[in-house]
């Protein structure tokens, strides 16, 4: 496996910050989100071993590592006695917790993902199949699945380490919700990609 010195930095970075995490997860005892840099470092481990026949997009992997950061930040720093996770950004709703810091991360994660995953998809298809509408589909729904595997991740989490605060049926719902809305955001911003393409061409 041949590192750029792009992809050097970027794994310099990821290190450092999943090590740090790590230190402070162990040493406040927070089970659950020692469970979370295990994922990450496994979905690191993944990325860089495929690297070479994927091409990953160098700015799609620093996104990732930014859903990293967000993601473990939200479980670790306190915002007047609230927790980054639950902190709500705009308050939409009176009914529900919407629009929650966590939400955000999870549009932002998950578009990321569905753009990698397109990436994915876009080489291996032939091109009589290739069709937009039918690829729009399956680009969504691969990347709503990918967020439904991680609510499956967290209710095994929930399950080794009951003290989570991971929340109930609602945050799950409205949490997936937050996956197709980054799904489609993914979407829009491929789509408007490849027509620049197209014009360009």
């Amino acid at each position: 496996m041949k590192l750029t010195r792009e992809h050097l930095i970027l794994l310099i970075v990821n290190l450092v910050m999943l090590a740090s995490f790590s230190t402070y997860f162990i040493l406040s005892k927070n089970y659950e989100f020692i469970i979370y840099v295990g994922v990450i470092i496994a979905l690191l481990s993944l990325i860089f071993y495929t690297k070479d026949r994927v091409h990953y997009p160098i700015l799609c992997l620093w996104g990732l590592t930014l859903w990293a950061l967000m993601h473990m930040a939200g479980g670790t720093i306190y915002l007047g006695g609230t927790r980054l996770y639950e902190l709500i950004l705009i308050p939409i709703s009176d009914t529900y917790e919407i629009f929650k810091y966590d939400q955000f991360v999870h549009i932002l994660g998950f578009g990321i993902a569905t753009y990698i995953f397109y990436g994915i998809l876009r080489s291996i298809l032939r091109k009589d199949l290739q069709k937009w509408t039918a690829l729009s589909i399956i680009v969504v729904m691969v990347g709503l699945g990918i967020g439904a595997l991680n609510e499956v991740i967290e209710f095994f989490i929930t399950v080794i380490a009951p003290s989570t605060g991971v929340g109930g049926y609602i945050n799950t719902s409205l949490d997936l919700v937050a996956d197709l809305i980054g799904a489609i955001c993914a979407l829009v911003i491929i789509r408007i990609n490849e027509r620049r393409k197209i014009s360009n061409s």
